[in-house]
């Protein structure tokens, strides 16, 4: 039997080659297909990557309260006579921390003032906060150390910058040790000594978790959260043509890692509760990094299931293309089948022949497929960087490759039956006669 089949499957290969250009656009519709659907699978789950590694650099467990400045504080920005007053409070920040589950709460106060060093100025963001801010976010360091308990104790004049601070201010030498100004003249002024620079984050510009911050962590200059709250307390003077705008936030964010979690979107409903109660306006907002990978998730799902119907079709009309051009094979070779059934071929031994035809082109359309939408999938990525300068994403699945390389031999074997039988239900007789 064994010896029999390998014998109809080169018989079947032989006649294939027989006719190579046709073969080669039969299988096109599977071609097509199977790439598109590994490119299609390739680009959900490389968008399902990069949100994991936000994830990763913002942390899984954490939560994120911010201040938010109500929409009726609008009306007051040009008047100089009022304080706008909203945000998080610390009398917020000790009710936070009297609830259960988390593991660390951090405060952070944006002092919104200008970083220089001698003539250069930084487009950074100067902000008090305390050690812990370190572990809470993933912000390892390039080289130096951060800032300790003592030194927020002290209020030691140290601080620790992020990589495009580093960049911008010293970009031909070593910012380790050199000292560096926030504040402006004629309000208050402080002198930090750089003690660490951090590692770029990796979240990019025009990301969720980008998005989510409001700012870019690579521009971060952090502070010792005391010295912060003694040099420039609670309010925020800025001086624009014609007008000043000032406003008093004692927290600009509070920063809550939980314990577990399977627990960050029930706490951080918590959260929301707590401090949205009591509230005559909201000027507060709950966020929680782990939303960006269940957004992910879904938009990938939606994004695979509508592309992967899509490229299904290419696939479907592949295996219309298979079944049309063997159902015109066999009335190609119906005097050759007469011959082979008046041989003593059997109709289980002509339905294997034509069978094995419409897999063997299934599945070698599926592998060319395979190796399309590898390789574009591949090149994509590199396509991006070049024409646009981001970083885009892809990740091909083993998963994709294998089920698609399967669909696409299920397809040969499915569309070509009707064909297959059809020859082997022919009249010997009637098929000799045939011209």
């Amino acid at each position: 039997m064994f010896a029999f089949f390998i014998e109809t499957f080169l018989l079947g290969v032989r006649n294939l080659r027989l006719h190579k250009m046709r073969s080669l656009l039969t299988a096109l519709g599977i071609i097509f297909g199977v790439a598109a659907v590994i490119i299609m699978v390739a680009i959900g789950e490389g968008t399902k990557a990069a949100a994991l590694e936000q994830i990763q650099q913002l942390g899984a467990r954490n939560i994120l309260v911010r201040s938010s400045r109500p929409p009726e504080s609008n009306e007051a920005t040009g008047r100089t006579q009022r304080v706008l007053e909203y945000g998080i409070k610390r009398t917020d920040l000790a009710r936070l921390q009297t609830l259960p589950g988390f593991v660390h709460v951090v405060p952070l106060r944006d002092t919104e003032q200008k970083v220089t060093y001698g003539g250069k100025r930084a487009n950074a963001n100067a902000i008090g906060t305390t050690p812990r801010i370190f572990d809470v976010i993933n912000l390892p360091l390039a080289r130096g150390r951060y800032f300790n308990t003592v030194d927020n104790d002290q209020n030691s004049t140290v601080c620790v910058i992020g990589a495009q601070v580093a960049a911008q201010l010293f970009p031909f030498g070593d910012p380790m040790g050199e000292t560096i100004q926030v504040g402006t003249g004629g309000m208050s002024v402080v002198m930090l000594t750089i003690v660490g620079v951090l590692e770029p984050t990796g979240l990019r510009a025009g990301s969720e978790g980008a998005s989510m911050m409001q700012r870019d962590l690579d521009l971060d200059v952090y502070f010792p959260l005391q010295l912060a709250q003694g040099a420039f307390g609670d309010t925020i003077m800025k001086r624009e043509a014609g007008s000043m705008e000032r406003k008093n936030i004692e927290l600009s964010e509070i920063w809550l890692q939980c314990e577990k979690t399977t627990e960050v979107e029930a706490l951080a409903s918590v959260v929301e509760n707590v401090l949205t109660k009591d509230r005559a306006k909201i000027d507060v907002e709950v966020k929680a990094p782990i939303q960006i990978l269940r957004n992910a998730e879904r938009l990938n799902r939606m994004f695979n299931f509508i592309m992967v119907g899509i490229a299904s079709f290419s696939l479907v009309v592949g295996g219309i293309g298979i079944m049309n051009i063997m159902l015109a094979t066999v009335t190609e070779r119906t005097k050759e089948i007469g011959i082979r059934r008046a041989m003593g071929a059997k109709r289980r031994h002509i339905t294997l022949q034509f069978l094995i035809e419409t897999t063997v082109i299934s599945l070698t359309g599926g592998m060319l497929g395979v190796m399309i939408g590898a390789g574009f999938a591949t090149l994509l990525p590199i396509i991006v960087k070049l024409v646009s300068g981001e970083v885009y994403r892809t990740n091909i699945t083993t998963l994709s490759v294998v089920a698609s390389f399967v669909i696409s031999g299920a397809i040969g074997i499915g569309f070509g039956l009707y064909p297959a039988v059809m020859a082997a239900k022919m009249n010997p007789i009637e098929a000799l006669r045939h011209e």
